[in-house]
Order: structure tokens, then sequence, then C-alpha cells
């Protein structure tokens, strides 16, 4: 496992890298550090170089500038980090947040890009994606903080499927990731995060994207619900749509990362050179 550290324009980004073989970038979703994906680190390292970082607001990474930071600002970090670190084009992959920085990457920085698979994504936020944003946000703008406990059990409910909360033992398995993500947590760097994927609007630059765009939504996710990912798949240039059945917003991790990865190694199989 390499650790180091980027000196990007805007900021010092921390990354974590293991592996041999073409490079696959994974973007971490909101409130989350690079250290989330060592699941599928261990499932594709043997075939693969994987890169994860720290973006903004969270870990080891330091910002040179103050919030706001929108999407774009996530993914010029991003794009730096590919330049120095990996071998472009490469694989990208992001989760929510991450699926956002997955989206921009491939619009505004298509020769660094192969296959973008953007998962629990968005093109724009309306209805309830961005009532229940805004909400999160102001309450972490006014400096509230919400006990650990009872953010643990807030985000868990809308980042699992019913199945994980009707089995102790899986929600034994699945808490762990919620609490590290959400349990101890700065309210403003919650809000600059959080402030950046409300505001970020790709519908009307997806149609000139022809990098391969391959989304992956989840039947059960509260947070993006798969007629969501859908709008981003159909307005991409190049996109395509697949949906995980019986899987939530945080699946990935620890409930069933299984079947994402063999989804993920599917997708990237019919890019082989």
């Amino acid at each position: 496992m390499i650790e180091g550290i980027v000196n990007a324009p805007g900021a010092d980004i921390h990354y974590i890298q293991e592996g041999n073989g073409p490079d696959i970038v994974w973007i971490p979703a909101g409130d989350q550090t690079c250290d989330v994906y060592g699941t599928q680190f261990e499932f594709f390292r043997d075939n693969f170089r994987c890169t994860c970082f720290d973006p903004r607001g969270v870990g080891k990474t330091i910002s040179k500038s103050e919030p706001p930071w929108p999407i774009e600002v996530f993914a010029e970090d991003c794009a730096e980090l590919i330049r120095q670190v990996c071998n472009p084009p490469v694989v990208v992959i992001g989760l929510s947040l991450g699926a956002l920085i997955t989206q921009e990457l491939s619009i505004s920085y298509p020769e660094l890009i192969r296959l973008a698979i953007p998962m629990g994504t968005i093109a724009r936020k309306t209805g309830f994606a961005a009532e229940w944003e805004e909400a999160e946000i102001s309450m972490a703008s006014k400096g509230i903080r919400m006990p650990d406990d009872f953010s643990v059990i807030h985000y868990a409910i809308l980042s699992y499927p019913a199945e994980v909360m009707g089995d102790d033992a899986l929600w034994e398995k699945v808490r762990p990731y919620v609490a590290s993500a959400y349990g101890d947590r700065d309210p403003a760097m919650l809000a600059a995060q959080w402030q950046a994927c409300l505001e970020y609007d790709s519908l009307e630059r997806l149609p000139g994207c022809m990098v391969p765009m391959h989304v992956i939504s989840f039947e059960q996710d509260l947070q993006t619900p798969p007629a969501r990912g859908r709008v981003v798949a159909e307005a991409a240039g190049n996109g395509h749509f697949h949906q995980l059945d019986g899987l939530g917003h945080f699946s990935i991790f620890g409930h069933k990362p299984e079947v994402v990865n063999e989804c993920i190694r599917d997708i990237i199989s019919g890019y082989d050179d």
C-alpha cells in the first residue's frame, strides 16, 4: 500500500494506492475517507492499480481555501491526482458525492477518463432530494450536531435497505461504516460537502459527454432512487443504466459488496483492450 500527498494548486490531497495494472480511481461518498473502499481494493488489486483520496472536508486532505467548494473544484483535485499518480486514461468510480465528481470529470476532463461508473447518482437535485439535503445543510450550518448515537441511526435508515434493519447480524456488520462517516463529523465540513452536491447540475451538459458512462443504481436507495440515476444515463451522450435489486445507497459497504464488485467487474471487462 502506498500512501502519499499530491500537491495540487488548490489542496494537498491525501491518497492511497495499491495493486498492479490499469488504473481504477475510486471516489468516496460525502463524509467518507479514502480507506472506505478496502473491500474493493482487495477484490480488484490483482488486476488493477486502485487509487482513492480524501475529498476536501474529510481525512488528511488540506484545502488551501475555505468553502464553498463546488463539485468542479473536487473534480479539479481528482484530475490533478490522476495526472500525478496514475497513467491516464483511467476508470473512475464514485458513489454519491463521488458519483457527482465522476460525472464532472467525464464532462470536463474526458482525456483523463477511459470509463466512468457513477453509483447512486443524480443530475439535478429537485423534489425530496433537494428538500432533504437543504434541511441537512441548514441544520449543520447552524452548528447543530446530532448526538453520535442518533446520527448513526438516522443515516443508516437512509443508507441501507430494510433487509439490513431486520437482521441483527447484518446490522452489526454495517454499523461501523455508518459510524465512521457520520458518528463524529464537523458540521461545517458536512455542510460544505453537501452544499456542493445540492448545487451541482449536470443535466444540460451530459449530452455532450461521450465518455462511456455506466450508471449503477440501487433499487432501495432512498437518497438517489433509481429513477434519478436513469435520468443521468439517458442524458449522457454514451450512457448506460444498471439497477441492482435489493440494495441500498451504501450496500457496497458491508451489506452486499460482492454484488456491486461483480457488476463493476463485468462493466470494465467490456472495455478491455
